[in-house]
Parts: C-alpha cells; structure tokens; sequence
C-alpha cells in the first residue's frame, strides 16, 4: 500500500514466504490496473544477499538507461513529446511521486512510436530505452523475513548488506521463536522463554540487534509495533523509505509458538512495549539532531514484565510453563533478571535520545 507497484521483495524462507506466496491468495496490494509488488523467495540463510542483488541490478539498469537518455540528447531527440518527456524524467531522476510515475507510464507509450519512426543507431538506442522503460522511477527494494533468519541464520549476510552502505530496506517480522520450523530458540528468544532447545528457559539475554546496526551511524533503525503504535508503524515505514541508505525495521510479531491466542495478538504486543519488553524507537542518521527518537513510554511500574510472564492470565505458556520446568522461586529469578535487563536497555536507549 505504501510503495506501489515500485516495490520489490527479496523474501527468506519462513512463515512470511509460506503466507507471502501461497498462490492463489496474496496478501498484497494491487492498483486498479492489477499491479503490485514483485515478489521472490530466496533461501533461509541467503536472502539478505539476494536482496542486495535485486538492488544492484537497478542501480545497473538505471545507470545503463541514463546512458541512453545522454546518447539520445547527442543523437537528437524524436520529437517535442519525448524531448519534454525526457526533459522531466532527468531533472527528477531522484523522485518516486505520482507525477515521476506518471512521466515514466507516458514514456512507456512514447518509445515504442519512437523506436518505429527512426533508423540505424537512433532506432537501437530508443529500443534499449523501450527494455528499460521501467527505471525511470528508482524502485524499492525491500528485504523480508523473520528473526531465525536475521538474528541467527543469515545475519552474517543481513550484517554485510546494512553495512554496504548501499539503498536497501530491511524488515524484520521478530516473533522471537523459530516459528516455521517448530519454535525452536533464536537470539531474539528473551530470556525466561520456553522454547524447543531451551526447555528449561532461555538463558541467555535476547540479541539488541538494532543497537548492534545502529553502531555503523549510516544505517536507519525502527523498532516498530503495529498492535501497540500503528501510525509510529507506518512512520517508520515512510522514514526507512525516505533514507538515502540502508534502513533497518524490527516489527514486534506476536506467533502461536509463543503460546498464545492469535485474536489476543495486539494486547499482547501493547503488554511487550509497555513493559518495555519491546520500547519503540527510531534512529534516523540524516538528521542533524535528535537523531534517536523513543515512540514509547516505560510503564514497568504499572506492566511489570515479571508479574504478567508469571500471572495465570498472561495468556503466553512460553512464560507459564516455565515454573512448572524449574519451580516458582527459579522462574521468578529468571524472570526478573530479564526484566531488569529490559528496563536496563530503556535506559540505555533515553540515555542516547538525550545526547543524540
């Protein structure tokens, strides 16, 4: 809905892909003449790579079709329709609003006349433009998948692509379970959480992820939750779009391998992010201050992380079989050292808005 029929999609394996591709229901937009995304799915441990690629071959193909724009120039333009044309599209090569893509739909239904009215060089030129027509407007490239991938599997990958510097965005649906392939613990798995290959809870803190991209100072970083802050959501969207670089997005996605009921799914994100279990926040690199902006407020206090993992109506068995595993006085301890580590990294994250 946000990027049109401009947007293009690397997928990794996962529910995502399985959800994302399953013909012939689709869950995304088209416009009225029935076009929208491009969409692929890559394997699990390759797919931050394989977005890169669908990026670099724009930015080859839009260079090779501004090397055609110049060489029409030189050769001489067609005809005052092209020529006007033409003139907008160079003069707003960096903008992806309607009007750009509507100068390139007109281009689209000019070259095919202009390469059968002329001849020899001209003729082969306004033929390569034809094969191009599409890079008048720079596309989106968007990568997606989910935690096991991005934290674990393919973050080797997700780390040399953010820090290549180069024009892709990155959006991470963090379930903090392995969800595809049975709930088995990620990185993203916070500690406390019950998970196949931690049946006795998560020992280990759950992996900062953005603060860790956030370190490269070129890279835009959101932790975004559409249950708790959908328009901080579709900011962050709009912003990671807006950013001349590589953008970062971790969206809170609540999963039945957490143990709960899908239709309570937003309570449960709001509880994440209250208990700053989950803080929202942005890091946005071009600007001149206040670059790190907190969407979220700590009401610890009020949404104790601990109390609820622990509480009958929690609704989430990967926190209510833990005391069942390890007693009530270990899951408690558990708990509120995860708590304290939550609560530890809000602080952090205040901290570094005010000097930002």
């Amino acid at each position: 809905q946000l990027f049109g029929n401009r947007m293009i999609v690397a997928n990794a394996t996962g529910c995502s892909s399985i959800y994302g591709g399953s013909f012939p229901s689709l869950p995304y937009c088209q416009d009225k003449k029935g076009r929208g995304p491009a969409w692929a799915n890559s394997l699990f441990e390759d797919n931050a790579e394989y977005g890169f690629g669908m990026r670099v071959a724009v930015d080859n193909n839009r260079k090779m079709l501004k090397n055609c724009i110049d060489k029409a120039y030189a050769l001489g333009i067609c005809c005052d329709q092209m020529k006007a044309a033409l003139d907008y599209a160079v003069a707003n090569w960096d903008k992806t609003d309607d009007a750009a893509i509507a100068n390139q739909t007109k281009l689209g239904e000019i070259l095919p006349i202009a390469v059968e009215k002329s001849t020899g060089e001209a003729k082969e030129n306004y033929a390569k433009m034809l094969e191009l027509k599409d890079y008048f407007v720079d596309k989106s490239v968007w990568i997606l998948g989910g935690d096991g991938w991005a934290y674990d599997i393919g973050y080797g990958g997700l780390d040399h692509v953010l820090a290549s510097g180069k024009n892709v965005k990155v959006l991470v649906m963090d379930t903090e379970v392995y969800s595809n392939t049975g709930g088995q613990a990620s990185k993203s798995t916070p500690t406390g959480a019950i998970a196949k290959f931690a049946a006795s809870g998560k020992v280990q803190a759950k992996k900062n992820l953005g603060l860790m991209q956030m370190q490269y100072k070129n890279v835009y970083v959101a932790y975004v939750s559409m249950g708790a802050n959908p328009a901080a959501t579709v900011k962050a969207f709009n912003e990671a779009e807006n950013y001349d670089g590589p953008a970062l997005i971790v969206a809170y996605a609540h999963c039945i391998e957490q143990g709960l009921l899908t239709k309570t799914g937003p309570a449960h994100q709001q509880a994440a992010v209250d208990s700053v279990h989950f803080p929202l926040w942005r890091y946005n690199p071009s600007l001149a201050e206040k670059k790190l902006q907190l969407d979220s407020a700590d009401k610890s206090d009020t949404v104790s992380f601990a109390e609820r993992a622990l509480s009958k109506d929690c609704g989430e068995n990967r926190f209510k079989q833990l005391v069942k595993k390890i007693g009530q006085e270990n899951a408690e301890a558990m708990l509120k050292g995860a708590e304290q580590g939550f609560k530890e990294n809000y602080a952090l994250l205040k901290k570094l808005a005010e000097i930002s």
